[in-house]
């Protein structure tokens, strides 16, 4: 029994062996594709126009006052103080960056857009993990090398300064992180799953949610399975809350308001709802590209702009139900299949999106094949798939969508998908 349990002991630690190789050098291979393409993408980012305003947006401004020591402030085109546009984390960390490498210089893009080919690569141990826990050692492989050569993820991440790819990579994260605790009745277990929410909700709140259903989701399964269920639930209720909390306690001080991660949601409303629907994202709406906008937010303040606009917003709905019901429509059609119009404006301002339609689709009928084939082995194993899909979006019909907003989940589309291809190979090897 002694020799046969070394033997199978040094098996498993060879096999763990082989695996890690084979992730080190997944992630190698695709950082360089990564890094290949930022290559030719960055001048970009390095573009003065507008103040620099393609180095990362809001984030880029919010970044620039940290690191020359004017606090989390001024997120547009002048001082205009304390704000809580974005979520906290990737500020800072950009602000690192150009504390390191100078503000808006063309070491910190190279740096920033890096940063982001990294996490973007490194995102390939997640999903490789996700695959094999739920359908075993073939489509962790062919998830893995998927999420290498996947368009969005080397595009966004080689081009994009954003907190895009280290959304992806936490959603990722809790994602595999929730399959682990259905099973699981260790409080240390769930006290991370908390803190790791927490993070990925100051980095960005749209991971809020999907992590609490998907929390409720493992809590009752536990439930189910007779094991220690109430105490680790409470564990990581109070882990996240203790995580967010200094966040919140901020912006409350700060603006006398509860502003839970992020203040600009009324604006969010405001500028997908209007007469513009020729386009996802019409411009003139933000105060980003609209003078009027922009001197309203100055003279009124973040706070009470952004209520503002939350009631225009509503009573544009309220006085146009009708156009609210197709345009949510049209956003639902536009988060799983990239289509929005193919009138002669639009694709003079989306030339691509004719490609991006026919790939874009065929990873979302990928992913629902995989998603049909994981409820036939069990509810269980499609369940968390069917949360991150229904609940994820919801936000973006109701306010506007963007060609970025999927990507958090574009990993739970390559593995779903990657499980339609690998058994579909294992049905034809079963057929020879």
């Amino acid at each position: 029994m002694t020799a046969f349990a070394t033997v199978e002991s040094s098996a498993t630690t060879q096999k763990s062996g082989v695996s890690h190789r084979r992730l080190f050098f997944l992630v190698m291979i695709a950082l360089a594709l990564r890094l290949a393409a930022m290559a030719f993408l960055y001048p970009e980012r390095t573009d003065p126009y507008r103040d620099h305003w393609r180095f990362g947006g809001e984030a880029g401004r919010i970044a620039r006052s940290i690191a020359q020591g004017e606090g989390f402030s001024n997120p547009l085109f002048g001082r205009t103080g304390p704000t809580a546009w974005l979520a906290p984390v990737y500020p800072f960390l950009l602000a690192g960056i150009f504390k390191v490498f100078g503000i808006y210089s063309k070491a910190s893009a190279i740096a920033a857009l890096s940063l982001d080919c990294l996490l973007s690569a490194f995102t390939c141990v997640p999903i490789y993990f996700i695959g094999r826990r739920h359908f075993g050692e073939p489509t962790a492989a062919w998830a893995g090398w998927a999420w290498a050569f996947f368009p969005y993820a080397i595009y966004f991440s080689a081009d994009f300064v954003w907190a895009t790819a280290l959304t992806t990579l936490l959603m990722s994260l809790v994602f595999l992180a929730a399959l682990y605790l259905d099973s699981s009745s260790s409080t240390w277990r769930w006290i991370g799953f908390g803190v790791l929410s927490g993070v990925g909700g100051l980095t960005d709140p749209i991971i809020m949610s999907v992590a609490p259903f998907l929390g409720a989701w493992a809590w009752y399964r536990l439930y189910r399975r007779e094991k220690k269920w109430l105490a680790p639930g409470i564990c990581a209720i109070v882990a996240v809350t203790i995580a967010v909390s200094p966040w919140f306690i901020r912006n409350y001080k700060m603006f006398h308001k509860v502003i839970p991660f992020r203040s600009c949601l009324g604006l969010e409303i405001y500028c997908g709802n209007n007469q513009d629907s020729w386009h996802w994202g019409p411009p003139g709406y933000h105060p980003s590209d609209n003078e009027n906008e922009w001197h309203e937010y100055q003279q009124l303040g973040e706070i009470a702009y952004t209520a503002k606009k939350f009631h225009e917003g509503l009573a544009f709905i309220d006085s146009h139900r009708l156009l609210y019901v197709k345009q949510t429509f049209r956003r639902v059609v536009y988060f799983w299949t990239g289509f929005w119009s193919f009138g002669a404006r639009y694709l003079r301002e989306e030339p691509a999106d004719p490609y991006n339609i026919v790939f874009c689709t065929g990873v979302t009928l990928l992913a629902l094949i995989g998603l049909w084939r994981a409820w036939k082995i069990s509810p269980n194993v499609a369940t968390p798939y069917i949360i991150v899909f229904f609940f994820f979006p919801i936000v973006y019909y109701l306010t506007h969508p963007e060609d970025y907003y999927r990507r958090p989940i574009d990993p739970q589309f390559v593995v779903l998908g990657a499980y339609a291809v690998a058994s579909w190979f294992d049905g034809r090897r079963g057929l020879a």
